[in-house]
């Protein structure tokens, strides 16, 4: 049996023993670790981990024996393949950096994502999932038709055997039914002006108010709007001669760097939550 190259994240309290046990239950299956990183967080008193190994034993053995080290220690954990692509939907609407640069990084750069579908609530996109070959699904949403359009959103979700949602600069807040059906698989991109600049046309207010860092936050979305625990933020610095055209477009390209980073290690399992921030392993 040729061997895999599996990753194993976990997270549980923390005590003596836990990566002893790990490594040795990895050790009985023949497994060669390629990758480990942990961190024990004093102020939560939770520990992380992800490890990669190759290891010929079937994975339903391997997975059998953690189980049993998982409620010793009362893990919770994952065990997939090493750059399995996560089947992704993608949401937007009109603004097209984020979609183009996921849909770019997907084909020619090994992101880690296989894009089953691109959902928007304008059609304006629908020419650019075309040309990725993603199929698109225009859900328009109003205040009457809110409700509905999640509805169908959530059935988008379970027929494609959606992983992760990315909101690719989706101008919609979701419910938070929504938040709780999808939560810890929702990712958002937005400006690092909020709170202090909300509403339409941010880059100009924070152009009229001298701004000298604008930047972006990746994020998991979580009922409490924009609050949900950070994976990725970047900065760039602006200052009074730049336009609010040219803070614009940097602002963009951060958002891209930014939202493409949080995708990727989300879809390598380097992402795991404690409490109200995260642990990444990048």
């Amino acid at each position: 049996m040729s061997a895999k190259h599996l990753v194993l994240a976990l997270s549980c309290p923390d005590r003596p023993g836990i990566v002893h046990a790990i490594s040795g239950v990895l050790a009985e299956h023949g497994g060669n670790i390629t990758e480990s990183q942990q961190f024990g967080d004093p102020s939560t008193g939770l520990f992380f981990m992800r490890v990669q190994v190759e290891t010929a034993a079937p994975r339903a053995e391997l997975e059998g024996a953690l189980t049993a080290v998982a409620r010793e220690f009362d893990m919770t954990w994952k065990l997939d393949e090493v750059g399995r692509p996560v089947r992704t939907l993608i949401m937007a609407s009109k603004e097209p950096h984020c979609l183009v640069d996921l849909l770019f990084r997907q084909r020619f750069q090994d992101l880690p994502i296989e894009v089953v579908g691109v959902v928007a609530n304008h059609p304006d996109l629908e020419s650019i999932a075309t040309f990725y070959g993603a199929p698109f699904h225009h859900i328009p949403v109003t205040k009457e038709t809110k409700h509905e359009a999640e509805r169908a959103l959530l059935t988008l979700v379970r027929e494609q055997d959606v992983e992760l949602v990315v909101l690719a600069r989706y101008m919609q807040i979701l419910s938070d039914d929504v938040c709780s059906e999808l939560a810890g698989n929702v990712i958002n991109i937005h400006h690092s002006f909020l709170p202090s600049f909300k509403g339409a046309r941010p880059y100009a207010q924070a152009h009229a108010r001298g701004v000298k860092l604008i930047g972006a936050t990746a994020h998991y979305v979580t009922a409490d709007l924009d609050e949900g625990p950070i994976i990725e933020q970047d900065v760039e610095r602006v200052t009074h001669a730049d336009e609010v055209t040219e803070m614009v477009a940097r602002g963009q390209d951060v958002e891209r760097r930014v939202l493409a980073r949080a995708v990727r290690w989300h879809a390598e399992h380097r992402v795991l939550v404690d409490g109200r921030r995260t642990v990444v392993f990048s």
